[in-house]
């Protein structure tokens, strides 16, 4: 039998901490790898990536036009989304060696979720940006219509699309 090293009693504050932030790093790539898996499930290689860039209550309020704009939006900004890939993958390597190491490295942890959120909040804010400028598009008639399908989005979260 080997030893194994010496672990901080599970009742730490430090051991509380780190298994929080391993729970949100995790639960955030999960988020990300779902979305990517759905997206290619539900539509295929072209919109793969954006599963119709749905955005909670803003995804069910545009019309499936708006959300075709949308996509062809972001596939026009040349998202590489194979160097996404290879960079999640890495991260996952390096966060699973720091992990499995004999003493763990706080600091490369904590460098390593920071990456992540990073990448995360640069896509968030291309998904804002898109929303906004086909928002900016629409004719007033069309901001007025997208309002409706909004306020019965927020009202009925997740129903059926028109």
């Amino acid at each position: 039998m080997t030893d194994l090293p010496p672990v901080a009693p599970a009742n730490s504050k430090a051991a509380k901490r780190l298994r929080i932030a391993l729970a949100v790093s995790v639960a955030l790539n999960l988020a990300v790898i779902g979305i990517i898996a759905g997206a290619f499930l539900r539509d295929g290689p072209r919109g793969r990536f954006i599963r119709e860039l749905d955005f909670g209550p803003y995804g069910e309020a545009f019309s499936p036009e708006d959300r075709a704009a949308m996509r062809d939006a972001f596939l026009s900004r040349d998202v590489n989304m194979r160097d996404l890939r290879d960079q999640m993958r890495a991260e996952g390597a390096a966060l699973v060696a720091v992990l499995r190491a004999e003493t763990l490295d706080l600091s490369k942890l904590r460098a390593l979720m920071q990456a992540q959120q990073g990448r995360m909040v640069g896509r968030i804010e291309m998904g804002r940006d898109l929303v906004a400028e086909r928002i900016a598009a629409m004719s007033a008639q069309d901001r007025r219509a997208f309002a409706d399908r909004l306020e019965r989005a927020f009202q009925h979260p997740m129903r059926g699309r028109d």
